[in-house]
């Protein structure tokens, strides 16, 4: 499975610029960043948007708590209530603005609003707990989304899993990108996107190129 170190240290964000959209922007492209509750979606789109992301996160409530799922993620305080929303440039002219959103099954009814117009969708998992990734995989594949997955590399999640026992586990069809990432690290994170991106761009390819 793919893994791209990253020279910049975790937890660094890209700096800010300028609010308004670059020269050079061709292709606008609305990517949905989607997982299971506390799989690090925030985090991602945190360290890699070029503008000030926007985040809807409240702590999590007494009365919440009893309808969010904690295990493995005991440590989380808040949760994203609406959307996420960031913004990156790449190479070519391409800017992806990334929609986060929310992982519980109780906010679904917001799925179809964020997913309108998306083109593609980068579906970060756990390796710690497969089975929370179900439900979201199952509404991406419902919308007709193409999309690539990311597992967050959490600094206790098992190492010892095969690639094709993962691909196996979330029954993944064979040309859907597969990769690792660390969401807290800015280049890490991009290339995950990167991955999405390329899949996006063999889809659309003619087939006698």
């Amino acid at each position: 499975m793919a893994f791209a170190p990253s020279s910049t240290p975790s937890g660094t964000a890209r700096p800010p610029v300028d609010v308004h959209l670059p020269d050079t922007a061709r292709d606008l492209v609305k990517i949905l960043v989607a997982g299971p509750f506390g799989v690090g979606k925030t985090t991602l789109i945190g360290s890699v948007s070029e503008i000030r992301p926007l985040h809807t996160e409240e702590p999590i409530s007494e009365a919440s708590a009893p309808l969010d799922d904690l295990a493995g993620v005991r440590d989380k305080a808040t949760t994203t209530v609406a959307v996420d929303f960031g913004r990156i440039s790449l190479p070519g002219g391409v800017v992806l603005y990334l929609f986060g959103t929310p992982g519980q099954e109780r906010f679904r009814p917001l799925w179809d609003d964020i997913a309108y117009g998306a083109l593609g969708a980068l579906v970060l998992v756990d390796s710690r707990r497969i089975d929370a990734s179900f439900d979201v995989l199952g509404l991406v594949e419902e919308s007709g989304l193409p999309y690539a997955v990311a597992f967050n590399a959490f600094p206790d999640a098992p190492r010892h899993h095969t690639e094709e026992q993962l691909r196996a586990a979330l029954d993944l069809e064979a040309g859907t990108p597969m990769v690792t990432c660390d969401a807290r690290d800015a280049d890490s994170s991009v290339d995950a996107l990167l991955a999405l991106v390329q899949h996006l761009i063999d889809r659309h390819a003619p087939e006698d190129r």
